[in-house]
This record gives structure tokens, C-alpha cells and sequence, in this order.
């Protein structure tokens, strides 16, 4: 039995004991993506609170048979993105900050601008702020569907439902997304050609690096 399914079991049949589980299981999961979302490390911490309050709350008007049937990782995605999109509205004037704390959780790997060393600590660090600012300025449903699907790593599938949206859109959106970030990074004034490991465009379920699957 996969580990949500059988957490969604455990939360139906005594939701306050197996809570916790769900909180230790999902909660920086959600911080990670709400840290995506929003670049404020303050905010996402919020969100990822908010979340998942809600989702107790939600859990507790349920039906056993209903909360064994969930999608925990798609249902938790999508109260998430809804709270930081909610969140980022009311605050439309704040600009994003241009550096980030290195999103290492998301095992990004930087690429090689063929000058600098590209296994040294700085010069990873530095690739991965950027590529982190550079997600903030996607348009926010764009940014939805690859903070999703490459940095959470949700399916195609799994993504259309956190996001309400279909599977082709979501597709378009990814593609569109990545290609935005890749000419961001290319267009540094110290980016070189691009490295082989960028071609693959292939996620992995878990710890994805972002970088491989850019066009």
C-alpha cells in the first residue's frame, strides 16, 4: 500500500490520532511549495500552517469512506496553492526578493556556464538563487503547474487535479514556464552553452532537479 493511501486509511478511522503523522509527513513538503509560490520564507511558513488547519478542519466534516478516498498529495497541493495565491493578491505592491534562500529540498542542479567551476559551493548557490527568482517572476498559473510538477513532483495528472485545470493545459503551461526560465538563465551574463545534463526532460517522482527538465 503506498503511504498515502494508507495514511488517508489510518486518518479515516481516528483522524486526531493520525494527524500528526499527516502534519510530520506533508508539512515541509507544503512549506517548499508555498516557499515557490510566494519567496517569502515568513509567508510560505503561513501557508503551509494554514493548510493544513484547514485540511483538518475540511476532515472532520467528512465521511470515513471520504477521507480514505483522498489524494492526499493533489488535496493538500491544491488548499495550498489556493492560500498562497490568495495570500500573493494582498500583497500585489510587495516586489518578489531577488535572493532566495538555496532551494537545496528541491535538489536543483546547477548548470555549467563553462568558466566557473560549477561543483563549488558558491557557484551552486548562486545558480539556485537565481534560478529561485526567476520562478517568481512566471505568471502565477504557470508558476503553479512547474513549482507542481518539477519542483513538488506531482504528475502531469496529479498536477490537473490540485489545480483544477486539464492535463494539456497543464502541459502547455510547464513547457511555456520552463522555457521562460531557461532563456532567464541563459541570458546571464555568465552563462556559457548549455550543459548535457539539461537535455533529459524527464522528472523524477521525488527530489527533482528542475534544471534537467528545462527545454
Amino acid at each position: 500500500m503506498e503511504p498515502d493511501v494508507a495514511l488517508a486509511t489510518q486518518l479515516a478511522r481516528d483522524l486526531d490520532a493520525a494527524f500528526p503523522r499527516l502534519v510530520e509527513a506533508q508539512a515541509d513538503r507544503l512549506y517548499t511549495i508555498a516557499l515557490r509560490l510566494l519567496g517569502d520564507r515568513r509567508d510560505a511558513e503561513e501557508v503551509a500552517q494554514d493548510a493544513l488547519v484547514r485540511a483538518y478542519r475540511a476532515m472532520t466534516g467528512y465521511p470515513p469512506p471520504r477521507i480514505a478516498e483522498l489524494r492526499l498529495g493533489p488535496w493538500l497541493a491544491s488548499i495550498t496553492v489556493n492560500l498562497a495565491r490568495n495570500k500573493r493578491r494582498r500583497h500585489d505592491d510587495r516586489n518578489p526578493p531577488l535572493a532566495l534562500e538555496p532551494i537545496v529540498e528541491a535538489g536543483f542542479d546547477p548548470p555549467s556556464d563553462g568558466r566557473s567551476r560549477p561543483d563549488t559551493t558558491a557557484d551552486r548557490r548562486e545558480t539556485k538563487r537565481e534560478l529561485a527568482a526567476a520562478l517568481l517572476t512566471l505568471p502565477p498559473a504557470v508558476r503553479a503547474a512547474v513549482v507542481l510538477r518539477h519542483v513538488d513532483g506531482l504528475s502531469v495528472a496529479e498536477t490537473a487535479e490540485a489545480l483544477g485545470r486539464p492535463e494539456g493545459t497543464i502541459k502547455a503551461q510547464v513547457h511555456r514556464g520552463l522555457a521562460r526560465l531557461r532563456a532567464q538563465l541563459e541570458a546571464r551574463p555568465s552563462a556559457g552553452p548549455p550543459s548535457p545534463e539539461l537535455a533529459s526532460h524527464a522528472p523524477r517522482r521525488r527530489g527533482p532537479a528542475i534544471l534537467e527538465a528545462l527545454p
